[in-house]
């Protein structure tokens, strides 16, 4: 009888839910680099739930039933700004305000950038100045109150593409999940020094790497690389449309294939979320080559390690169309 009674006692005790997973917070993360960066924080107390998923892009994402139902339960949201997901505002006003809802932009330590106007951009836009700079704590982007012409919002969003912002945003979510979870508050801070320092890693990889075609020029499908340009120095000279929701006019594609042809750039990238027949448009007649960069990586599998492979894939299509060109 004592025999059996020890059995059904360590069955329960191998089979219950440990503490940390039965008080993990329910979590939805937007976009999969910042789910990555969570997941990292998380690891080994719980999964975060992606919200866009595969090939779609918050440009043009709808929420689907049960998109809105998981936000609705969410006990904390992770999300970049409402210039990148603008189907946020509903969303948390459907589940009664902002409460438990982290805007990245916003993070402490975050430097936003400037969205740059027209599609051929000089030096000046690219270059190491600070006076394209916004820190995200300080001064919020200023939404849908003012417009451009050809975009929503003063800053460009695509902020994780730097891995010091990526940072920031470590630093942010650890302690919003400390904040919302006590019980696992020692180990989300120990995960979050390694992510930490698995950044600083990444960065010098990627500006070791990416230096060889520093000088080289090339067109973008859509202005979501300034960061990453920035950080490691790389010579941009365009987009093809700044919006891509938004298709471009005859106008707009003229001026682009001018600076293609003008800045004797040889590539020009595509994007996987968007018909590429643009890119087709202006490279044709040219002896402009074509690569695929992917600001969300969406087809990486989710977790801790996607963000990093994300930022090698970025430098390793350009090293792969510019090498030959710096």
């Amino acid at each position: 009888m004592i025999r059996k009674f020890v059995w059904f006692a360590v069955f329960a005790v191998l089979t219950a839910p440990s503490a940390s997973a039965a008080t993990a917070p329910k979590v939805v993360v937007s976009i999969n680099p910042v789910h990555s960066l969570v997941a990292g924080v998380m690891q080994g107390i719980g999964t975060p739930t992606l919200l866009i998923r595969g090939g779609a892009s918050p440009h043009t994402f709808a929420l689907r039933p049960s998109d809105a139902r998981a936000l609705r339960q969410a006990d904390l949201i992770f999300w970049v700004g409402d210039d990148l997901e603008t189907f946020m505002h509903k969303a948390l006003d459907a589940r009664g305000g902002e409460k438990g809802s982290v805007e990245l932009s916003t993070a402490e330590g975050v430097r936003l950038l400037k969205v740059r106007a027209g599609g051929a951009w000089e030096s000046h836009d690219h270059d190491g100045g600070h006076d394209h700079d916004a820190p995200g704590g300080k001064e919020k982007h200023t939404g849908h109150a003012e417009k451009h012409e050809d975009h929503a919002g003063e800053h460009n969003l695509h902020l994780w593409l730097d891995p010091v912002n990526a940072k920031a945003m470590v630093r942010a979510i650890a302690a919003a999940l400390v904040e919302a979870d006590a019980v696992n508050a020692a180990r989300y801070r120990a995960n979050a020094k390694t992510v930490l320092a698995r950044l600083d890693g990444l960065d010098a990889e990627l500006r070791s790497s990416l230096a060889p075609v520093r000088r080289a020029p090339f067109v973008v499908f859509h202005d979501a690389y300034h960061y990453f340009e920035r950080r490691y120095g790389l010579n941009a000279v365009g987009s093809v449309t700044l919006s891509p929701e938004v298709r471009p006019g005859a106008k707009r594609l003229h001026e682009i294939r001018s600076k293609l042809l003008r800045s004797k750039a040889a590539c020009i990238f595509s994007e996987p979320q968007f018909e590429s027949k643009l890119v087709a448009t202006v490279v044709r007649g040219t002896d402009a080559r074509t690569g695929v960069l992917d600001p969300l990586g969406g087809s990486l599998p989710q977790g801790p390690l996607a963000y990093d492979n994300l930022m090698r894939n970025l430098a390793g299509s350009m090293i792969a169309c510019l090498k030959s060109l710096s």
